[in-house]
């Protein structure tokens, strides 16, 4: 059984590249959440007057991988300690946040969050909020990572994050 869990951690293209490669991940969308703009553009969402978050849809086989596992390899990947920031990507557009469809993933969400902001001594700031005024993204961001490894945001940023999961998480890497 399928289900669909909406995230943001910073630049979309790092949640997705890394999420491409977990087993159990059926499809990994690019987007943009929870701001006051119907279907934004990424020019808007980037000049911080939209609201939106850079999100990925995740959608995922439950009898293959837990929400649970899907939200620990989320605070792996990126800092759930920095508001409005991952690294040199600033504006709230890169904030750290989880958008539920339900209280079953709202309850799962707020328990792995409070675990999390145990073990980081309270410095947690995801934001965890009903999934809100979802637009997909456009086609260019769809699979970036994996259509440019060369480009410099990729090589520099994106790949580091991909081999953080697949050394922390080698057990969930996709079989190929």
């Amino acid at each position: 059984m399928n289900d669909v869990i909406t995230l943001a951690g910073g630049c979309f293209w790092c949640l997705e590249a890394v999420y491409e490669q977990v087993d159990g991940v059926i499809a990994v969308e690019s987007g943009y959440s929870n701001g006051h703009v119907a279907e934004p553009s990424y020019e808007q969402v980037c000049s911080g007057q939209t609201g939106h978050a850079e999100v990925v849809r995740v959608t995922f086989d439950r009898q293959r991988i837990s929400l649970r596992e899907v939200l620990e390899i989320f605070f792996t990947i990126h800092d759930p300690t920095t508001r409005n920031r991952q690294g040199n990507d600033i504006g709230t557009q890169y904030r750290s946040g989880i958008y539920t469809t339900d209280a079953e993933q709202e309850s799962v969400a707020r328990e792995v969050l409070a675990e999390v902001n145990a073990q980081l001594k309270g410095r947690v700031v995801t934001e965890l909020a009903p999934l809100a005024n979802y637009s997909r993204a456009e086609a260019y961001h769809q699979h970036y990572f994996a259509r440019n490894p060369g480009q410099g945001y990729c090589a520099f940023v994106v790949a580091p994050k991909v081999e953080k999961f697949k050394r922390t998480f080698s057990a969930r890497l996709r079989k190929t």
